[in-house]
């Protein structure tokens, strides 16, 4: 039966002797190790203390002026850009009922009524969600006004992450491609589009749109994979009707 010898019992045997003072060297190597260890650490901080004390004040300037440039630049910015914007973005609504809308359109790219437009909102305030929203506005503008190339320019520099704003963004490039007749570019921002949310309203169109665009370009299996997904995800969407007719004519072109 094994018995538990306790710490600071008496070695009777030679062998525990033998054992205690091996025990006590293996320990004292330890330690003699860890205050090497350390006094080899201590020697090299002492030597490095400056570079130490320089990299973490640089780290703490960095911090401090990242939340000063947040706290009175960028906030205000975003107040500014966002009471600037108002009067374009009105211009920018109006315009899609209005018998001039190109005037307005131009009005809320240019500015008018002493507000900025917004290609001067991108322009002032281009680092702010104002100036990135300007970005979307302007290129809907230019679509809408013909100018395809100008409308590419700006709404492939617009980020978001919205599941209704950036399909309809990226479906926008695509529309500008095809009016271009870039149709292998169009097709791929439609595809693009579809991809970025899963809904019933601009899913649907999305897959529809590429399927049509992979129907000009004589590409009938991509197109049945678009059309079989509305069939199959989005059986109660108004493209589900329309889906039937271009299957029909994919099978045709196989």
């Amino acid at each position: 039966m094994a018995t538990y010898k306790k710490r600071g019992q008496k070695p009777k045997t030679k062998a525990e002797k033998q054992a205690q003072i091996e025990d006590n060297s293996t320990t004292a190597e330890v330690f003699n190790t860890l205050d090497e260890s350390a006094s080899r650490t201590e020697q090299w901080v002492a030597k490095n203390q400056n570079i130490i004390l320089g990299v973490i004040g640089a780290i703490a300037i960095v911090v401090l002026g990242f939340l000063g440039y947040q706290e009175y630049i960028q906030k205000p910015n975003e107040q500014k850009a966002l009471n600037e914007m108002v009067q374009a973005q009105t211009y920018w609504e109006q315009a899609f009922t209005a018998a001039d809308a190109d005037s307005l359109y131009s009005l809320s790219l240019n500015g008018g009524g002493g507000q900025y437009g917004f290609l001067e909102i991108i322009e002032k305030y281009g680092a702010t969600d104002a100036g990135n929203q300007a970005q979307y506005y302007a290129g809907v503008a230019y679509l809408n006004m013909g100018d395809y190339q100008n409308a590419i320019d700006h709404l492939d520099k617009f980020n978001s992450d919205d599941p209704i704003v950036a399909p309809r963004a990226s479906a926008a490039i695509g529309d500008a491609f095809n009016s271009l007749g870039q149709k292998e570019q169009a097709l791929e921002y439609y595809s693009k589009a579809a991809k970025m949310a899963d809904n019933e309203f601009s899913t649907p169109q999305n897959l529809l749109k590429a399927a049509r665009m992979a129907l000009d370009l004589g590409k009938a299996s991509e197109a049945l994979g678009y059309l079989q997904q509305i069939k199959d995800s989005y059986s109660n969407s108004a493209e589900a009707n329309q889906a039937e007719f271009y299957i029909g004519m994919a099978e045709a072109m196989q």
